[in-house]
């Protein structure tokens, strides 16, 4: 018989990925699909699907249980603006949410992992099968950074640190050490998009893109992801150089992100707190 493991699959291609890797690993995945939210294709890799609305916890728990699973992973994307009004939560998940002290991304995917936990679930690492696509430290593509670009990158990295440390955002834009936007709730790519509306006809050097983990980042849930079209939405904006935590950064699809990184000409560094002196 073969092991089994729970996917609560959010959006994007996250969760396709790893459903992927799994099946081909032998693996019998059992996903919790949420409608609206989770890809269709996701059935095509699973043992069985189930699918819920988003809100309701107790569901999903007793089909992972009743499906005798005991190690589950959280991926993929849920619109977390959804909290404040757009979800109808079921009574555990009431509870749950009466319970948090806040509702932010990390509080409330510890609050759930929490509540799996009580019925033998065991949330795991994000990058279960996944660890090839962590990106590495140094030069992933492209040309090696000036010092103008290093001294940007550098800055970046300290202010990335530090919204990221708020649970405000991942990531920055900057041009000459200066950042042009900071992430919310509306993701890297519309962040980057937003960068470049605000220099658009303005001259000046390219844009640098920063993204990192948060401190202490929990691997078991929402780590930072990278994928091709983020290097496609750099391109627009006027950016051309991305720089990316090591070790704690997924590349969703490698051959296609470094395919896409010669097309665009985007140079991508894999970095963490050494390379700039930290």
């Amino acid at each position: 018989m073969a092991e089994k493991i729970g996917l609560i699959a959010g959006g994007g291609s996250f969760p396709l990925l790893f459903a992927a890797e799994a099946k081909k690993a032998g693996l019998d995945v059992y996903v919790v699909g949420l409608h609206d939210i989770t890809p269709k294709e996701i059935e095509q890799y699973a043992a069985q699907t189930r699918w819920f609305r988003l809100g309701n916890v107790g569901g999903p728990i007793d089909f992972l249980r009743d499906g005798g699973v005991h190690k589950a992973l959280m991926v993929g994307q849920i619109p977390h603006v959804n909290i404040f009004g757009g979800i109808v939560p079921d009574l555990r998940a009431a509870r749950l949410l009466f319970k948090l002290r806040d509702k932010k991304a990390g509080a409330i995917f510890t609050a759930v992992a929490e509540e799996l936990a009580k019925d033998g679930i065991e949330i795991v690492s994000s990058a279960t099968l996944l660890g090839h696509l962590l990106i590495k430290p140094g030069l992933v593509t492209g040309k090696k950074l000036d010092a103008d670009t290093l001294k940007t990158a550098a800055y970046g990295w300290r202010a990335a640190k530090a919204i990221s440390a708020l649970d405000i955002g991942l990531t920055v834009v900057l041009r000459d050490q200066t950042v042009i936007a900071a992430e919310g709730m509306e993701g890297t790519d519309e962040c980057i998009r937003r960068a470049g509306r605000l220099t658009a006809g303005r001259g000046g050097s390219a844009l640098t893109v920063v993204k990192v983990a948060r401190p202490g980042q929990d691997m078991r849930f929402d780590l930072p992801v990278a994928g091709a079209r983020t290097l496609h939405v750099m391109k627009e904006a006027g950016a051309s150089t991305l720089v990316l935590e090591a070790g704690k950064t997924l590349i969703l699809g490698m051959e296609e992100f470094l395919a896409a990184a010669k097309e665009t000409g985007v140079t991508v560094l894999g970095a963490d707190d050494a390379s700039f002196g930290r």
